[in-house]
């Protein structure tokens, strides 16, 4: 609809007076100190003394009555409360009064100086239209006032405070009394703008009801001719700046003529024009664009050169927080970062499912632009339900108009959709238009585990419990409620901390390691297709780990994304990598600020929302490099996260593993003390070592803490021990297979390739298996367990990351898994209990350590031949109990552990015990079940006084233990 007010008549003129606009309140200001300071001195100075021959006494100013009127107006986005308060003051003569409230010889929307016939002005301020109204109460006699307005400070893009003073004449000494009266300002917004030829265009767009009035003024622009009028021509438009549509929206022809209406503008003064259009509710939202012609031809645009472009229904938003947001109100804010695109458009459904939007809206880059960030808020969503946007720029290599992308900060998006058969590497996907309602995250409490004290599980969840064996409901099988419910085999093991693959939604032709999206769990892992759900249910299965002593963390990839569908064509120069030794369309810039700003928020979003302990992150030694591919030693990112304050109560750990090209790229990483790192040297060392290769002092560095690697300040408890990985052989495999291509497996077959019947064969095998887990939960270290080696779970000797089968539960039934499974338990609760040598923060002093080979001789470290190391770790003096079990008047005794990597066997002679101990066998791996380890130890027999000596199997390990003899 269409509406404006009538023509008014020039200053002088004889026509009638446009009708009245709402009237100002005499006196408007809110309640705060500020404004009540301001209002005094205001007052304090219109009641100074004035000139002797102008005078009067104040009992004759009292007698007739006068209005000094003080408007103060505050508006901002908040819309406060605003008083009105009008009072009588001494009668002042107008001569003299001050310039800036004395009265002019006309009115902003009058025509004639006569008194009777002045009206006051309609007052117009960014974001805020002040209500024009005020009661009076006791009135006996009519009231006329004129008045003038001087704007003191007026800021198009701020919080303003405008300050103008009215002078007020009664016709007849009568008294008054009014009433204080509360408005709340009206919901709007005002831009300003500066013509091509000069002068100024405010346009100020308010909400009332149903209505969106838009109120156009032009001021300080006079046309060539003093006969010309000025006329508003203008269109409506959403996706399309060049093609204006009629209001209701509907589909024109391909060759049509935009839609351009005319409508003459008010003349108030020589110089200032006004007009206002109304549009319905239902039409919104839309952007108004418009210039101003002249009626003898001249057309005027902005300073630009280009049409004024104003949105209806849309506010410009906000350039922060990016993504979506919800200010109050009920409008819905969105901000997106592009510093290359030319132009955005905002795309709505009312159908997450359709092919094509319902609605897009073209953004103008000088109102929903700030910096380099697009922003624009959405006052009525209306059906809506999801959103992505479309990028334009001058490069097409760069940017895809006619995709649709994803915000990379959606919080909750759809199910990825593939567009067809024409782009089957591509993914379509939406954010969705909704809230997740606050967890209950009431009773949480975050284990916060020291480092040295974690014992870790890795798993995929949906491979954990999607098979039948699982016995759980189908809803749940695969899942985050499914990982919650075995919390019990978590506990049976021994596992304090569990590391979760990648759970962003990602490419699944490529597998967990190439997300599209950094900010949601990936809807395979809730218990419905519902992306609400899927949230709630990592929550939950986060809330019910952290109350049985477990943190969670997660493997992250923000170096590289799926090759298509994720942050490609938002602006590729400033998120990948395009120029240097890397050019790759996928490979994150990660040290540009904005990428660097967005791991950040991501890793925040996981740790706030979600209550994650830690992260991983995958292929870590990529975050290293700079803009242009080359490596940096001090990384802004690897700092930023170290020092960050939300993320410092989380672990942090590099692996330097690329799981894209299935390579370890080791490099020396900076860490500040904060980084710890997935330690592939202990794996290779280990590996070697039991398959009959490396040296000696290899083993011994593993053993100790890799003093190697972590002597720079940080600490055993820094390096993340593990043998087996979910990329290369299982734990089973690594024993069983060894042909060529296995060769950087470090593998060894034990005698037999694959399957086999044979006895010694079988049995070599199965104590490696036992030696491998010894040496990972009895070294120093974060040991780190992968999902199925406790039950002995196979890929068939194939290191590839698909061949991974789901994890069989009737396995840990069977006699291998269950003794596997419980002798991983005995060392997780010996581990603990023997937390002062095993769990140590730091690493051991050179009097807590003896060396020995089989006979009590030094070891023969420069023999490439010796298969045989023993090590004597002796407590601290001051150590009186262990950190868990009994507690003894001697304290804790010694350990004395045995390797024997050699294919015969070795009689091993131990040093001798402290005084009122004895040693015991704990473990020995050479024995069968159940006999080859031991909760209370047995006892080791003295071969003589002062001698004692234990014969070690071909390939098996041994532990010993001082303790207090009894009787």
């Amino acid at each position: 609809m269409l509406s404006h007010p009538p023509s008014a008549a020039l200053c002088g003129a004889k026509k009638k007076a446009p009708k009245p606009r709402k009237r100002h309140p005499p006196l408007s200001f809110p309640l705060g100190p500020f404004l009540h300071l301001l209002f005094y001195s205001s007052l304090f100075t219109l009641l100074l003394p004035l000139p002797s021959h102008h005078t009067r006494s104040l009992s004759q100013s009292w007698q007739q009555l006068a209005r000094v009127f003080l408007a103060v107006e505050f508006s901002n986005e908040r819309s406060p409360l605003l008083c009105t308060l009008e009072f009588p003051a001494p009668t002042v003569p107008m001569a003299t009064l001050p310039t800036p409230i004395a009265t002019r010889p006309c009115c902003l929307h009058c025509g004639t100086t006569d008194a009777s016939k002045l009206v006051s002005s309609s007052h117009y301020s960014y974001r805020t239209k002040l209500p024009q109204s005020f009661e009076r109460v006791d009135t006996k006699q009519k009231l006329i006032h004129r008045g003038s307005v001087q704007d003191l400070v007026c800021s198009p893009h701020r919080n303003l405070l405008k300050v103008s003073a009215m002078t007020g004449v009664s016709v007849e000494d009568v008294d008054q009394t009014y009433t204080l009266v509360t408005h709340k300002l009206e919901k709007g917004s005002s831009y300003l703008f500066r013509t091509e030829v000069g002068g100024q265009v405010k346009v100020s767009v308010t909400q009332k009801n149903a209505k969106y009035p838009v109120f156009i003024e032009v001021s300080s622009l006079r046309l060539p001719s003093s006969t010309d009028r000025l006329i508003l021509a203008w269109g409506v438009y959403r996706s399309d700046s060049t093609c204006t549509q009629t209001l209701d929206f509907g589909s024109l022809a391909p060759d049509a003529e935009p839609l351009v209406r005319e409508n003459p503008l008010d003349q108030i003064s020589d110089s200032e024009y006004a007009l206002e259009l109304e549009f319905d509710r239902k039409q919104i939202p839309f952007f108004l664009s418009f210039l101003l012609k002249s009626s003898s031809g001249l057309e005027i645009r902005s300073h630009t050169h280009m049409k004024f472009c104003i949105p209806v229904g849309l506010g410009r938003g906000r350039p922060s927080p990016l993504g979506l947001s919800f200010p109050a109100g009920g409008s819905i804010s969105f901000a997106v970062f592009s510093r290359n695109a030319e132009g955005v458009v905002l795309c709505l459904y009312d159908d997450a499912s359709a092919d094509q939007p319902t609605l897009e809206l073209d953004l103008d880059p000088y109102v929903n632009r700030t910096g380099d960030i697009w922003h624009v808020s959405l006052e009525n969503p209306g059906n809506f339900t999801a959103y992505g946007y479309r990028f334009r720029g001058r490069n097409n290599d760069h940017f895809d108009k006619g995709r649709i992308i994803l915000d990379p900060y959606a919080k909750i998006i759809e199910k990825p959709k593939n567009p067809g058969a024409a782009a089957l590497t591509s993914y379509r996907c939406l954010g969705l238009l909704s809230q997740v309602k606050p967890f209950n995250w009431a009773g949480d409490v975050r284990p916060n585990l020291s480092m040295e004290r974690l014992m870790v599980y890795r798993l995929n969840v949906k491979r954990f419990t999607e098979h039948k064996s699982s016995q759980l409901p189908a809803d749940i099988a695969g899942t985050f409620s499914g990982l919650a419910e075995k919390i019990d085999h978590f506990k049976d093991l021994g596992v304090n901390a569990v590391l979760m693959e990648p759970i962003f939604p990602r490419d699944e032709q490529k597998g967990s390691y190439m997300p599209f999206h950094f900010f949601s769990p990936m809807s395979i892992y809730g218990p419905s297709s519902n992306q609400i759900s899927v949230i709630n249910s990592l929550k939950d299965a986060v809330k019910r780990l952290h109350s049985s002593g477990i943190e969670v963390f997660l493997e992250v990839v923000f170096t590289e994304t799926a090759d298509s569908g994720a942050l490609q064509g938002i602006d590729d120069p400033s998120y990948y990598h395009l120029s240097g030794p890397v050019k790759m369309r996928r490979a994150l810039n990660c040290n540009y600020p904005i990428v660097q700003q967005f791991i950040l928020d991501s890793l925040r979003h996981w740790v706030i929302e979600f209550h994650i302990d830690g992260f991983c992150f995958m292929n870590a030694s990529s975050l290293l490099r700079g803009f242009h591919g080359e490596s940096l030693s001090r990384p802004p990112l690897v700092e930023a996260i170290a020092f960050d304050p939300i993320l410092s109560r989380t672990k942090i750990i590099a692996d330097s593993w690329d799981p894209i090209n299935a390579a370890q790229k080791d490099v020396e990483f900076p860490h500040w003390k904060r980084w710890a790192e997935m330690n592939s040297k202990f794996c290779i060392d280990i590996r070697n070592f039991l398959r009959g290769g490396g040296l000696l002092s290899d083993l011994a560095t593993r053993l100790c803490g890799n003093g190697d690697l972590f002597f720079d300040g940080r600490g055993p408890a820094f390096s993340f021990n593990f043998i087996a990985r979910n990329f290369g052989l299982s734990l089973v495999d690594l024993v069983s297979f060894s042909k060529g291509e296995l060769a950087t497996e470090f593998s060894w077959n034990c005698g037999e390739e694959g399957p086999t019947n044979k006895i010694a064969v079988l049995e070599r095998r199965l104590k490696q298996i036992r030696n491998f887990l010894f040496i990972l939960y009895l070294s120093l270290g974060v040991p780190v367990l992968n999902m199925g080696d406790e039950c002995g779970h196979s890929a068939g000797g194939s290191p590839t990351y698909g061949a991974r089968k789901p994890f069989d539960w009737t396995t840990l039934k069977a006699g291998f898994g269950m003794q596997t499974s419980q002798f991983i338990s005995f060392l997780s609760s010996f581990r603990r209990r023997r937390g002062d040598l095993l769990q140590n923060r730091n690493f051991l002093k050179e009097e807590s350590i003896n060396w020995h080979g089989s006979d009590q001789a030094p070891p023969k470290w420069g023999d490439p031949t010796s298969r045989f190391l023993a090590v004597n770790l002796k407590p601290e003096q001051d150590t009186k109990t262990s950190l868990e079990g009994p507690k003894t008047s001697e304290g804790p005794g010694d350990l004395f552990i045995a390797f024997n990597g050699a294919d015969q066997a070795e009689r091993v002679i131990l040093p001798p015990s402290p005084k009122g101990m004895g040693w015991n066998r704990l473990v020995d791996t050479a024995l069968h079940y159940p006999g080859f380890f031991l909760v209370e130890g047995e006892p080791v027999i003295e071969q003589m006084a002062g001698l004692v000596s234990y014969e070690m199997k071909s390939h098996s390990c041994a532990l010993f233990e001082a303790t207090a003899l009894t009787g």
